[in-house]
């Protein structure tokens, strides 16, 4: 295994289904993957043990508990995939899952965060997301919107886009 340790912050949207794939291509480029899951995500997408076996590593869903090993120092962070509202929020400094919580301290820590949203045009036409997003590029967070990054889709047919979800970018990112 390796040092580098890379925590993968999963929220729920569609591609939470196929997170594997960052796993696998983080795991290839010597990374030691830390999953943290937002409630969304554990509710509707994730399969927490075989993401436990995947990763060599339980996957955090809450606060650390009495007696629960704390996660190791992280080296840098994905956000993906990043969800609307955890994109606002966060930038709003609302921290009311773990995963908010993590994400306001390793942003005051100045940890390398990469963020691969995944949005449809219609969230992505609110002035909101470009608030959120310039807010979050100032303070130091790479937010992989736009181009070069994550296009939105049209509503209701982000099925259609997942098999091409660009995982990749949010590890050149954070390397």
């Amino acid at each position: 295994m390796t040092d580098r340790v890379l925590y993968l912050m999963i929220c729920g949207a569609g591609p939470a289904d196929h997170v594997d794939k960052v796993i696998t291509l983080a795991h290839e480029r010597g990374w030691s993957v830390y999953c943290v899951a937002t409630p969304a995500a554990v509710e509707h997408f994730l399969a927490l043990d075989k993401l436990e076996h995947l990763t060599g590593h339980p996957v955090r869903t809450g606060y650390q508990r009495q007696g629960q090993a704390a996660l190791p120092r992280a080296d840098a962070v994905i956000v993906a995939p990043a969800t609307y509202n955890t994109i606002n929020k966060w930038a709003a400094g609302i921290a009311d899952t773990y995963v908010l919580t993590q994400l306001a301290e390793l942003t005051g820590l100045g940890v390398p965060i990469a963020v691969l949203p995944f949005v449809n045009t219609a969230l992505a036409a609110n002035a909101v997301l470009d608030r959120s997003i310039s807010a979050l590029r100032a303070a130091g967070v790479k937010v992989l919107f736009g181009e070069g990054g994550f296009q939105p889709h049209p509503p209701r047919h982000g099925g259609r886009v997942m098999a091409n979800y660009p995982w990749h970018l949010a590890l050149d990112a954070v390397e």
